[in-house]
């Protein structure tokens, strides 16, 4: 794309998961939401159509944008953000002589590391910090059949794509900008299907891993252990969840299992990040954020099993809808991603 023959207009972000898609425009001087909106989507058809490009995607876009929007949308140029679990981010070093050859050094990174032939692949990656003797590098890959048909659908629905990046990278925007995030910061991002796991340090995402286990998991594991229905569950886990409770040893008992899996998935991350990397800057902060999030006694959980301070994020007291009417109090964490998509800065596009 170029400059030239392009027009700045403001931008709304476009978040496309797994589980739902959802758009918001924010005025970014006023941090006054627009517009929003969401859908929730089947996850094996929409699977199925961001590998295949069908018409499912497409169509609910539409939807969500004729008939399912709270308030309107200034432009249709869109930062589009894709799902995290299907992209790889890796940070690693170089001696400062290797800047020349710096392509070649990724290729043999994506090559060692990441399951998907080069060739399938869109790479990018920068340098983000130089000294004397060595480079640190920050490379991003993901799947080509995914990006096309993100920006497929996009387009067909009116839109004109101008950035697209992981998920997690728009949830650290809106974190950076709102909960100390220029502290080193490990994010635990709970989704309704999967959980991402990021280390935040120095405004740009170090590397990201995660487990497939997320609020709609949560959910299954109380209804299972204590057999009751899925709606039941659902109201025990976002009013009651791992706080003090009548049934609390019952429900911690059933999270465990899950729980344990994004901590040891946690822990894998914290070890590459220190051991690997040689990082001497210590995380300073644990922030957890999504749907899942909302689950009472989650941030004093991962303290107790980090031995690290953790808390759940609330960068919702620096936006402000104004008139529209707002997300209930349950559904806002949902939005943190699009809202760091909708809060990208002009320049950033054409780094």
């Amino acid at each position: 794309m170029t400059q030239l023959f392009y027009k700045d207009k403001p931008v709304i972000g476009l978040d496309i998961s797994q589980t739902g898609i959802k758009v918001m425009a924010v005025d970014p001087k006023k941090l006054l939401v627009l517009g929003y909106g969401s859908v929730d989507l089947d996850p094996t058809k929409m699977h199925h159509s961001l590998e295949s490009g069908d018409a499912y995607l497409t169509d609910h876009l539409q939807s969500l944008l004729k008939n399912k929007l709270v308030g309107q949308l200034p432009s249709n140029h869109v930062v589009i953000g894709v799902p995290t679990s299907r992209s790889f981010s890796r940070m690693f070093t170089l001696p400062a002589k290797s800047e020349k050859t710096l392509a070649d050094a990724v290729e043999v990174e994506v090559e060692q590391y990441i399951p998907i032939p080069m060739t399938s692949l869109y790479v990018d990656y920068e340098i983000i910090e130089r000294t004397k003797d060595t480079l640190t590098v920050i490379m991003s890959a993901v799947p080509k059949t995914l990006i096309d048909n993100c920006i497929n659908a996009a387009i067909a629905s009116g839109l004109r794509p101008i950035m697209i990046e992981p998920g997690i990278n728009s949830v650290a925007r809106v974190i950076e900008a709102t909960e100390e995030g220029h502290l080193p910061t490990l994010i635990v991002d709970i989704g309704p299907a999967s959980t991402d796991i990021a280390i935040l340090d120095g405004g740009a995402i170090r590397l990201s891993g995660g487990v497939g286990i997320g609020g709609n998991t949560f959910t299954l594991d109380i209804a299972k252990k204590l057999n009751i229905t899925l709606e039941a569950a659902h109201q025990l886990k976002v009013l009651s969840g791992l706080s003090a409770s009548p049934r609390q040893a019952k429900i911690s008992a059933a999270l465990a299992p899950s729980l344990q899996r994004i901590v040891t998935e946690i822990q894998r991350v914290l070890r590459y990040y220190n051991e690997r990397l040689n990082i001497e800057r210590k995380i300073e902060q644990v922030l957890v954020v999504g749907g899942g999030s909302n689950m009472p006694g989650i941030g004093d959980f991962f303290t107790n099993e980090l031995v690290m301070a953790a808390r759940v994020a609330s960068p919702w007291q620096r936006l402000d809808f104004g008139t529209l009417p707002q997300p209930g109090k349950q559904f806002r964490p949902r939005y943190i991603a699009v809202a760091g998509l909708a809060s990208v800065n002009q320049d950033e596009v054409w780094q």
